[in-house]
């Protein structure tokens, strides 16, 4: 699994067109470079871009610990998959965001890529700066996520 490392901000064009940033692109795989899966995120309003291979990992994740015919994990398996669309890098390395998924997450012009485990989210640039213009306590944050469960040693 990538950990992407940055952030980007970029213009969308008129098409709804980004240039995906050399330094990404360098951070995958290089036999899985120009295939991605594109979908809404879950908690946000921003886009989740997920290399293929990634993608295809998540889903055997999911394939192994839900039950298909179990309505409640349907119902997940609905909303992980909302908005999904596979897209390509064209020669010159842009990406072509389906215009259903920039209305979504109300990406006009400007954008964000931000960096993540495995995925890199999509934001609009004014969604993405007030997103941390909120005081947040990491510390706080970081004692209720993490807790005591990081053995250094293990």
């Amino acid at each position: 699994m990538v950990t992407f490392i940055g952030e980007f901000n970029l213009k969308i064009d008129a098409k709804g067109r980004l240039v995906f940033p050399s330094a990404l692109k360098k951070q995958i795989n290089s036999s899985a470079q120009d295939s991605f899966v594109i979908k809404e995120d879950l908690f946000e309003k921003c886009l989740v871009l997920y290399p293929m291979e990634e993608w295809e990992r998540q889903n055997s994740i999911l394939r192994k610990k839900l039950n298909p015919f179990n309505a409640k994990h349907n119902m997940f398996l609905r909303g992980f998959a909302k908005g999904a669309a596979e897209l390509s890098l064209d020669g010159s390395s842009r990406l072509l965001i389906p215009k259903r998924l920039l209305d979504y997450a109300n990406i006009d012009k400007e954008v964000v890529l931000a960096g993540q485990n495995g995925k890199i989210e999509i934001w609009s640039k004014d969604q993405y700066e007030a997103l941390f213009s909120q005081e947040i306590d990491y510390s706080d944050l970081a004692a209720e996520v993490i807790g005591d469960s990081l053995n250094p040693e293990a």
